[in-house]
């Protein structure tokens, strides 16, 4: 889409059905293609209508790819929804490699550089974290009482700016006030953030992670787990770790250390690993934990921001909240952005399995090689196997939120979704927690569920995340900037405290899909460099889920 202002859009040559730009009322004609169709429902922006008559059995096309199947006969004009056309997906196989690509001109970026910290490993990242984790769920409580003795006397904690109307309301209550008053109070909304005060200026945070793994389940998930917190261990982002174990849980410190050797066999960050049924006492646990991570704390604010080349950027590439207009405004504008980044020599993660179904063959052509090709077929019969075995496959994916707005089958989410990749050749697939060791584009096995997908893709690397939204989404990471982007100016206006940047100027045709790939790159520089923090990142927002492998989608 390069811009316009029609009331409708073709996406591709092979589509037999064309979206609503804005909302268009019953009896309303459109000309396409020299022919005239008269809309026989009221069809809501971002929703789709057919452009001939379809029996029952049709099949439907989005993006040149099947998409779904009409479960009745749709008229000319009809809009489909799910109570006329059913999920279908094309097959796939082992085929030709396909890796001719659109790659874009890049002499305008190639001398670009970002300020990042440089890490021993020869990463580079575009934060400076300490980062407190458990190595199983019975140690939560301790990484709670930590956070709470350090955070604030450290100058990270985060005032609850929601706390005053609290204070208004009991106020009120004290002073006799009914229900009713209660009810028509005006609460203030006049808060203002204290200025920080951090006694480490170079350390962009300590933050605490918790999670309900570590025992209980399956070896493979403690394994799991353990490979996943290496890679925060390792990340570009993270200066240095606190580690607090019980003892006997299934996922050991053993286990940890082996996953970080195979991520980084020269490991040299600070590292505090402390057990608590050695230590004994929680008097004697915290002592300990408290003092060695402090030390670490004062090497970890040696580091400074230098500049480095935009090869050392690895950007992760998620979506939640999708609608009709993610395929079609911001995840192509991602797109852009992500094969600019790849031309440059950078790396760029796009995960989320289950939303890639119906794209298959597309991105098995595109593997540099036939065992990529294949790694990631297998990935994705077995996870879709396993959901089907669980009564919930890839067709149960979409949410109600998508299917109001415009995605009504996995196919049609799942062909706009994949835009985000862009059009390079795949380089490397990986199965989760895998790290990315290849520049260019990696495929991530990941659920579709927004928090696991985007720890994952952290975990695998990505020291920025870029994440579209159509209906407005707050995820964010405990490590990594995670970016926004509406593919609506609605949406975008209505969230602003949410959102960093607006493509629904691609809908309204005032910004191609290239002018905003390239609007968005700068940003993701101005953001790696520290010139700029994502909404997420001011609001604290650290959502931090591990992924509990098995059927999530």
């Amino acid at each position: 889409m390069n811009g316009t202002k029609q009331n409708f859009l073709h996406i591709h040559p092979a589509d037999n059905v064309l979206v609503a730009l804005q909302q268009l009322d019953k009896g309303t004609t459109v000309q396409h293609n020299g022919s005239f169709i008269t809309l026989v429902n009221d069809v809501a922006a971002k929703h789709k209508f057919t452009l001939y008559d379809m029996p029952a059995g049709e099949n439907i096309y989005m993006y040149g790819v099947l998409v779904g199947k009409t479960s009745e006969a749709v008229p000319k004009g009809g809009a489909i929804h799910v109570h006329n056309v059913k999920h279908a997906a094309a097959g796939y196989h082992m085929g030709e490699r396909k890796l001719q690509w659109n790659r874009p001109a890049v002499a305008a970026w190639k001398d670009k550089t970002f300020m990042g910290f440089h890490r021993a490993d020869g990463s580079v990242g575009t934060a400076n974290y300490w980062i407190v984790i458990p190595l199983v769920f019975c140690e939560n409580r301790n990484v709670e009482v930590l956070k709470e003795a350090m955070a604030e006397a450290l100058g990270y904690g985060k005032v609850n700016r929601y706390e005053q109307q609290v204070q208004q309301l009991v106020q009120l209550y004290k002073n006799g006030a009914s229900a009713q008053q209660l009810e028509d109070a005006v609460l203030e909304d006049t808060f203002t953030e204290p200025l920080a005060r951090r006694l480490f200026p170079n350390v962009d945070g300590i933050k605490f992670l918790t999670h309900d793994m570590g025992c209980g389940s399956t070896r493979s998930d403690a394994e799991a787990l353990c490979g996943m917190l290496a890679g925060y261990c390792t990340h570009s982002n993270v200066a240095g770790v606190t580690v607090l174990s019980l003892g006997c849980q299934h996922a050991q410190v053993s286990i940890l250390q082996q996953e970080i050797a195979k991520r980084d066999p020269q490991f040299q960050k600070p590292m505090v690993i402390l057990e608590q049924q050695k230590e004994g006492t929680e008097s004697q646990l915290m002592k300990k934990a408290i003092r060695q991570t402090f030390l670490g704390l004062v090497k970890a604010n040696e580091n400074t921001r230098r500049p480095a080349p935009l090869s050392k950027l690895c950007i992760g590439l998620e979506c939640g909240g999708s609608d009709g207009f993610s395929g079609i405004s911001a995840n192509p504008a991602v797109g852009y952005t992500s094969d600019l980044l790849v031309a440059l020599g950078g790396s760029v993660i796009l995960s989320e399995f289950p939303e890639l179904c119906g794209v298959e063959q597309e991105l098995s052509d595109r593997c540099v090689d036939e065992a990529n090709a294949s790694r990631f077929m297998d990935l994705m019969r077995v996870y879709n196997n396993r959901a089907e075995a669980e009564g919930s496959g890839f067709y149960a994916n979409p949410s109600p939120g998508n299917i109001r707005d415009g995605l009504i089958t996995d196919a049609i989410k799942s062909a706009g979704a994949a835009k985000k990749g862009g059009t390079s050749p795949v380089t490397a697939v990986l199965d989760y927690p895998e790290k990315v060791t290849q520049p260019g584009l990696n495929l991530l096995c990941t659920p579709g569920n927004d928090v696991e997908s985007t720890t994952a893709e952290v975990a695998s690397g990505a020291n920025i995340v870029l994440f579209t939204t159509g209906l407005g989404t707050p995820t964010g990471n405990p490590v990594a900037p995670v970016v926004k982007l509406s593919t609506n100016t609605r949406i975008f206006a209505k969230m602003p405290d949410i959102i960093d940047i607006n493509c629904g100027t691609i809908i309204e045709g005032t910004e191609t899909i290239q002018q905003a790939g390239e609007r968005i790159l700068q940003y993701v520089i101005d953001v790696a460099s520290g010139l700029i923090q994502p909404k997420a990142v001011l609001k604290g927002q650290d959502d931090f889920i591990p992924w509990r492998r098995g059927v999530s989608l």
